[in-house]
């Protein structure tokens, strides 16, 4: 600072309007700082926050429940978009994703990230939790060699544990893109006898078509 110019800011400095111009000039400041920094906090806890709820945290209550046939009902409530079917779909751009599909994707058209999961039927919970591949995860054993698999819920959403006796609409978790996954969506997976099987045909055998 020049010379003559640090000797005015200091004489202004020694008067009473000099201290409150310096101490309003020192407000406006902090308060730009404040509002150009706000966004590099605040963004990433809305980001973390969507992705990664809280351990416990409960999913959502929709107020309605899926359609059903008999002991059968849709995991999703209301429409859905379709993903990959069953059988040989690459996924371009994604290493990681597997080839060979074994189940149905499928994506809720209301709320595709955070959509209640509901149990395809009745049965016991055998799996609850993480899952290679599926994420956080939901299996249910229905008898009969019968398991459904539901794949890629929200890390903290599930709302039953292993060995809990589920029926048919029990809301199971929140949609959710965990695991091998590149989006939010739920994978419903059928397993006959420890094997996969199409879902598509499974679900329109009860009067239940997933297209």
């Amino acid at each position: 600072m020049p010379a003559p110019v640090a000797a005015a800011a200091v004489a202004l400095g020694n008067t009473r309007t000099g201290r409150k111009i310096f101490a309003i000039m020192l407000i406006v400041l902090l308060a730009l700082g404040a509002v150009l920094s706000a966004p590099m906090w605040i963004i990433p806890l809305a980001v973390a926050g969507q992705a990664m709820p809280a351990a416990g945290a409960a999913a959502p209550d929709s107020g309605s429940a899926p359609v059903t046939n008999g002991a059968w009902g849709y995991p999703l409530e209301g429409n859905w978009t379709v993903g990959r079917g069953f059988g040989w779909h690459p996924v371009r751009g994604c290493a990681y994703c597997p080839s060979d599909h074994k189940g149905f994707d499928m994506s809720s058209v209301a709320m595709p990230c955070g959509a209640v999961v509901h149990a395809a039927s009745a049965g016991r919970v055998i799996n609850a939790g993480p899952m290679p591949g599926w994420g956080n995860t939901v299996r249910l054993d229905h008898g009969d060699g019968i398991v459904t698999l539901y794949g890629h819920m929200v890390w903290g959403s599930l709302l039953v544990t292993v060995g809990q006796d589920v029926d048919i609409g029990t809301p199971l978790g929140a949609e959710g893109s965990t695991g091998k996954s590149t989006g939010c969506h739920l994978h419903y997976e059928i397993q006959r006898n420890g094997i996969a099987i199409d879902p598509e045909p499974f679900m329109a055998a009860l009067g239940l078509p997933l297209q």
